[in-house]
């Protein structure tokens, strides 16, 4: 979709624009966004899950959750989990693209933390100038989390704090806003893997702790040989899944 979008395919500008009205309403609870497919993928890996699950089992044996109205209850509650956390992570981007066709705005190796990192030292997008390598400007490598912009950092904290998922998201939309505005890019997918985890309160301070580490790990200046001809993807400094384990 985002190729599409960037090419002006009208399937992906109308999607996006769809996509992005829903930013803020919960999966499937508007009217407005059923026949979007961005939950039906889901819905297919669920049933590819599903139908390979007896495989697996003694003799091919029904899962629990057939059988137990428990089993069922928690099936359903981490199924509300995903399509929620796909839900906000797909309307955040398409809010993020929006009127962006230079540059991709989903970019592999941009967790939040190191995006918000760049955006709160005043810099924009991917690729820094000349000047800084030849010192007439900072490397971003060697800018201090200390110097950080207050703002900034403050917003950071108040997506950290937030408690339950309606507030998380309408900060984390205000924090996207900004990074349109720098054109400074985010990885979506792990922003999906991470909200899923958000939503347990057993893991949540897992997902804080992986964003508070790239928040202060220092990202060295992007090495273009890794951004494709279109832009559309970079595998620059990449957080291992060790890092929500």
């Amino acid at each position: 979709m985002q190729a599409g979008y960037r090419q002006d395919a009208p399937w992906a500008v109308a999607a996006v624009a769809r996509l992005r009205r829903e930013a803020g309403r919960d999966a499937y609870a508007s009217p407005t966004a059923w026949g979007l497919d961005h939950l039906e993928t889901l819905n297919e890996l669920r049933e590819a899950r599903r139908t390979a699950e007896p495989e697996g089992r003694d003799g091919g044996i029904a899962a629990p959750s057939y059988f137990s109205s428990a089993a069922r209850a928690t099936q359903e509650e981490r199924e509300r989990r995903e399509d929620t956390a796909v839900h906000i992570a797909v309307t955040l981007w398409a809010l993020h693209q929006q009127s962006l066709r230079d540059e991709p705005m989903h970019l592999v190796g941009w967790p939040l933390g190191r995006a918000v990192r760049r955006l709160a030292h005043g810099r924009t997008g991917v690729r820094d100038s000349e000047a800084s390598v030849d010192g007439a400007g900072a490397d971003p490598a060697e800018e201090r989390v200390e110097d950080a912009g207050e703002t900034v950092r403050r917003r950071f904290v108040r997506v950290g704090t937030a408690s339950d998922t309606d507030v998380f998201a309408t900060r984390l939309r205000e924090l996207v806003l900004l990074l349109r505005s720098a054109r400074i890019p985010l990885d979506y997918a792990l922003l999906a893997d991470q909200l899923l985890l958000w939503q347990d309160e057993n893991r949540r301070d897992d997902v804080r702790r992986a964003w508070g580490r790239d928040f202060h790990r220092r990202h060295g200046r992007p090495d273009p040989a890794h951004v494709d001809g279109e832009g559309d993807e970079a595998a620059t400094d990449s957080v291992p899944a060790d890092d929500l384990a």
